[in-house]
């Protein structure tokens, strides 16, 4: 239970140091997180293959967002920012662990991604100034709903990269 709560509270201050930081110092903060998760809770044996398969859907999946005009940030790189891949690694590592309740049954997972999803990407969106151009709801729309097919998709994956 400790170590869930451990978990929980890394993936939150990383989140913080992401959305608040952006591209800058701050992430060694983020970065900081993801070593204590990996040095005290888990390991990158047990992980590592994991948090590399999340980050790269998630870099895919938001830089087609962001191609698509979802959302847009400061920077003109055709990928998203440095900040958000590194939020992908800090989520993978609640997969299994602070976040392993909602795995099951599959539509917990999804309901749980719906709206999760959506609020974090409002929340994160705002508190790093990035742009939604076609408007909160239709965005958060569509968020919401990619979120509910992605969150049970990333958990299923954190289920067949076990060791």
């Amino acid at each position: 239970m400790r170590e869930r709560i451990a978990n929980a509270v890394l993936f939150q201050l990383g989140w913080l140091a992401c959305v608040l930081g952006g591209n800058s110092l701050w992430l060694l903060l983020a970065v900081a997180a993801l070593v204590i998760h990996l040095r005290w809770i888990s390991s990158w044996a047990a992980e590592g293959r994991l948090i590399l398969c999340v980050v790269i859907v998630g870099t895919a999946v938001d830089s087609v967002l962001r191609y698509l005009d979802v959302f847009r940030f400061a920077d003109a790189s055709p990928l998203i920012p440095l900040w958000l891949m590194l939020l992908w690694a800090l989520l993978a590592t609640t997969l299994r662990h602070c976040l392993a309740w909602s795995a099951r049954p599959w539509w917990l997972a999804s309901a749980l991604g719906a709206v999760g999803g959506a609020l974090s990407y409002y929340a994160g969106g705002r508190l790093a100034g990035v742009q939604f151009p076609y408007g909160d709801i239709p965005t958060l729309i569509l968020i919401g709903l990619l979120w509910a097919v992605l969150f049970p998709l990333l958990h299923l994956m954190a289920r067949r990269l076990a060791p």
